[in-house]
């Protein structure tokens, strides 16, 4: 059996994957978030979303010089192998397969499902939920479960029967969920500009007049910001994970994380913008942007937007879910993690890696089912209750950290640039993430921080184990 995978995906798709996996759900919801965390302040949002933004393309950029010089089954794994050292890549293989992969997958199969609803109850008002969806029936609801549950299936059936329809799934959604962002940048700003009240002025003038409690400074609530902005940015890396698959990866990756980090960065900052245009701050954040949607397009163009949303949602549910059944072959072609005979075999039929995609669906339900139970149901607080859907990504950024800096040791015949001013900018923009989520998410880290060196011994002893078979 040919346990290789085969060059099916050109740069249009690689751009593709990497705007389809970050513009998802994060840049509705969290730009209500960002609001609530800033008070209301307009400038301070804008600020939190550069900042979030800027961070993204350091590290985009980073990368990017290691994806011309490192190809091989995974790009995050193979840039912390060949940097650092096999024992680093494992681990950190390790993390993206049990942890950060199925994470935001499960979170995202949940937003799908939640928007679907939320679109389907807004057409038809009547709509039998066994929790009406005033109290919280679209969000927490028996319907919505199953649906979420429904959608992750569907997921990994799309991605390992077939990874072509998966590819074009994911450069339809893209396209599909550009359509809304770029009408509301647009036309929000000319409205929130032109219109008798000059909405956007004022959204932006009304900051002047905020309050902050006693103990509360601005500096803490843009750090607050810049963490939730995180989730709304993430995903770019799992595009990595397709090199071995990618035509001419050396010179298409580079090309698709720079090109599709930019225009990530630029149509978020427009659309927050363009949903400030179109309703005062204190309506956005009681209500959403969907308020701005309604006043500018009407009723009907409102509630379309909640379908929009949804597909937005699956697009990037389905690229996470390409990460996901990809994540233990990444380690098995290596000889490392549990039994890699079996997780490096390849479907003759369907070029995928169907035992690896198995494992990635079930610890996809593992995480979604804690997800629920800790943040949707709240079934438990306080120990070991943690957000699954910003936590990891945090991680991720201190995973970064160890590479970038070995690069600069190791990689003697880059010029200064590559060698040292964008790793160190790396390095800075990785530790800002991290403190930024102590100081916004303060002692749920240290719950997830436990939950995470388990899964990590658990890995060490998965792979000494297989060792001494």
């Amino acid at each position: 059996m040919d346990n290789q995978l085969k060059k099916k995906y050109g740069l249009f798709t690689a751009i593709c994957m990497v705007v389809g996996i970050v513009i998802g759900s994060g840049v509705f919801f969290k730009a209500q978030t960002i609001l609530n965390i800033t008070m209301g302040d307009l400038p301070l949002g804008i600020l939190a979303w550069i900042i979030g933004g800027v961070i993204m393309l350091i590290c985009v950029l980073a990368f990017s010089m290691m994806a011309q010089k490192y190809v091989k089954v995974n790009g995050i794994v193979d840039y912390a192998e060949a940097t650092v050292g096999k024992k680093y890549g494992y681990y950190v293989g390790w993390f993206m397969t049990t942890i950060y992969y199925p994470t935001l997958t499960s979170v995202l199969c949940w937003l799908s499902a939640r928007y679907t609803l939320v679109f389907i109850t807004s057409c038809w008002p009547d709509f039998p939920l066994i929790i009406p969806a005033a109290e919280g029936g679209c969000v927490i609801g028996p319907e919505c479960i199953a649906l979420m549950l429904f959608y992750m299936c569907c997921a990994y059936f799309v991605n390992a029967i077939s990874p072509k329809l998966a590819g074009k799934f994911q450069t339809s959604t893209t396209v599909i969920k550009l359509i809304p962002l770029g009408l509301m940048a647009v036309v929000g700003i000319i409205a929130g500009l032109v219109s008798p009240t000059h909405m956007l002025v004022n959204n932006f003038t009304a900051a002047q007049n905020i309050i902050l409690p006693d103990g509360t400074t601005k500096s803490s609530l843009l750090l607050a910001a810049v963490c939730a902005t995180a989730f709304a940015y993430e995903g770019w890396i799992i595009a990595t994970s397709i090199n071995a698959e990618l035509k001419d990866a050396k010179k298409n990756l580079p090309k698709a994380l720079t090109i599709g980090a930019i225009v990530v960065v630029s149509v978020y900052i427009a659309y927050y913008l363009g949903v400030a245009g179109g309703a005062s701050v204190e309506t956005l954040i009681q209500d959403g942007a969907t308020t701005a949607f309604t006043n500018i397009f009407g009723g009907v163009l409102g509630n379309i937007l909640n379908l929009f949303i949804a597909i937005s949602c699956m697009g990037t549910m389905n690229g996470l879910m390409l990460g996901c059944t990809r994540g233990m072959y990444a380690l098995a072609t290596r000889g490392e993690g549990p039994k890699p005979e079996v997780f490096a075999q390849i479907d003759p039929e369907t070029n995928m890696p169907n035992n690896a995609s198995i494992f990635a669906l079930l610890m996809c339900g593992f995480w979604g089912l804690y997800f629920y139970l800790a943040c949707l149901a709240e079934t438990w607080s306080g120990p070991f209750a943690f957000d699954s859907s910003e936590l990891p990504i945090i991680t991720i950024y201190l995973l970064y950290i160890p590479i970038f800096i070995v690069w600069m040791k190791k990689e003697k015949d880059e010029k200064a640039f590559k060698r040292f001013v964008l790793p160190i900018l790396g390095v800075l923009a990785s530790m800002f993430m991290v403190y930024a989520s102590i100081v916004g998410h303060g002692m749920e880290n240290v719950w997830y921080l436990i939950v995470f060196a388990v899964f990590m011994a658990i890995g060490w002893l998965v792979n000494r184990k297989n060792k001494k078979i």
